[in-house]
């Protein structure tokens, strides 16, 4: 395969640096830890060594994965072993907001850095807000913190439940980070969690909404702050049921929106107008299928009706987003069973993501250059990303080791078998997926980033 050589920009030198520097740092120390006597006796597992060994996300045990972790750090000398309950006491004085605290303070402001290409559409920002189920480990206290849920099939109740949570996130769909995620107990709305994470967005950003969050209040409450696009069911606002009964494409309409007799008065406690203007625009899927979007993007000629039915196929990155916690990082496989361990893991994942984004955008950019018009596109396989940066978090974050080296290894690896991009594949979606299959695909097929 052709080698592909790519400068490290100097706003990645400056983010490691600035991660080493804030996990060494006693002032963070003592902001994160549960009481001001935690980590300040001399153990193997000190602050920063209890935040990357969380960082790594790994789904084996947790005395493999401890082993692993004390042998790499050890660098081949002998190395004193330590039991899993070393661990769980370890992170019972440890905070998410560490966690928190990186992400936002560190690696949010590389991405929107002077130095860092922003991804925008026509000057914007694009940002989901969108929630996810899920399963927690069977304890009383996530049980009693998250909520329960009844199992049941097609008889009906077994009697048997499980906890169940819901995960929120705040996600830039063009740059593919993680702007702010929360987890809270499943009977808490989608809806309603969103409408608390809106101070995230600023003016000129611009959200893209399913077709659960195309509610009048909450799109009164969006627009307050920034402009949105919004899916429309077949059922909600009368121009969009109007547009749905033409079944025609491309058609746009601008008209006001009044509030619902039974949300004026929370509209009115809240501070939000009892009107809007609101434009509708008609897409046609590739399926043939007729969508209709609500936006305040108003003017026709800064926003062309053609071009909606691409923006908001982007909004697809932040369900893939979901996906892959769940799925390549398996963060359903949680390693405590404590609310404040859950918690960890979440945000730490969130960082983990983040940072692959970051830290593989120069390989991907490099892979964006084919050497002929024939050449087919390719792109970062993310599988083999994640388990390259948790395998070297020692080395990039921990270890005195020249930044530049790291990263440069990192690249290498990045670069290593990417996949094909097929733009015009098309893959038929199973209606009524087979248990059968389902379970072979879990038990034999998916891959799983260790």
């Amino acid at each position: 395969m052709q080698t592909i050589l790519c400068d490290i920009p100097q706003y990645l030198l400056s983010l490691v640096e600035h991660l080493r520097a804030k996990l060494r740092d006693p002032n963070f120390l003592a902001r994160h830890r549960v009481r001001p006597q935690d980590f300040t006796r001399q153990r193997q597992l000190t602050f920063p060594l209890l935040m990357l060994f969380i960082l790594q996300q790994t789904i084996k045990s947790i005395q493999r994965h401890l082993h692993e972790f004390l042998d790499e750090l050890a660098q081949g000398e002998i190395f004193e072993p330590l039991t899993s309950g070393a661990v769980t006491h370890a992170r019972a004085k440890l905070k998410e907001s560490a966690f928190v605290e990186l992400n936002q303070d560190c690696v949010l402001p590389t991405v929107y850095g002077p130095e860092h290409p922003i991804q925008r559409w026509r000057g914007h920002r694009l940002v989901g807000i969108d929630s996810s189920l899920v399963r927690l480990p069977d304890s009383e206290e996530l049980g009693n913190t998250f909520g329960w849920k009844e199992a049941a099939n097609q008889h009906g109740a077994t009697g048997t439940r499980f906890p169940e949570a819901r995960l929120s996130v705040v996600y830039d769909v063009l740059n593919r980070v993680g702007w702010d995620a929360r987890l809270e107990p499943s009977t808490l709305g989608e809806v309603a969690l969103a409408l608390s994470q809106l101070e995230r967005l600023q003016p000129g950003d611009v959200q893209l909404n399913d077709r659960g969050f195309t509610g009048y209040l909450y799109l009164a409450a969006v627009a307050q702050r920034a402009h949105f696009i919004s899916r429309c069911s077949t059922g909600s606002f009368l121009a969009s049921q109007e547009l749905f009964r033409l079944n025609r494409a491309n058609q746009s309409r601008v008209l006001w929106l009044f509030a619902p007799p039974a949300q004026k008065a929370q509209c009115q406690r809240l501070g939000l107008p009892l009107k809007m203007k609101v434009r509708f625009v008609s897409v046609r899927l590739p399926t043939g299928e007729l969508e209709v979007l609500a936006t305040s993007l108003l003017d026709q000629a800064l926003y062309p009706t053609e071009e909606f039915l691409t923006v908001y196929h982007w909004r697809w990155g932040h369900e893939t987003f979901h996906l892959m916690l769940k799925g390549r990082l398996e963060l359903e496989n949680f390693s405590g069973r404590t609310p404040e361990a859950i918690r960890q893991d979440v945000q730490a994942a969130v960082l983990l993501a983040n940072l692959e984004s970051v830290l593989s955008e120069p390989t991907q950019a490099a892979l964006n250059e084919p050497a002929t018009p024939q050449t087919q596109l390719r792109q970062v396989n993310r599988s083999n990303s994640y388990h390259a940066l948790k395998d070297q978090v020692l080395d990039l974050l921990y270890r005195d080791d020249p930044a530049s080296e790291v990263i440069t290894k990192l690249m290498k690896l990045f670069k290593g078998s990417p996949v094909a991009v097929r733009p015009n594949r098309k893959v038929p979606r199973r209606r009524k997926p087979s248990f059968y299959r389902s379970y072979h695909f879990q038990r034999r097929v998916k891959k799983i980033v260790f």
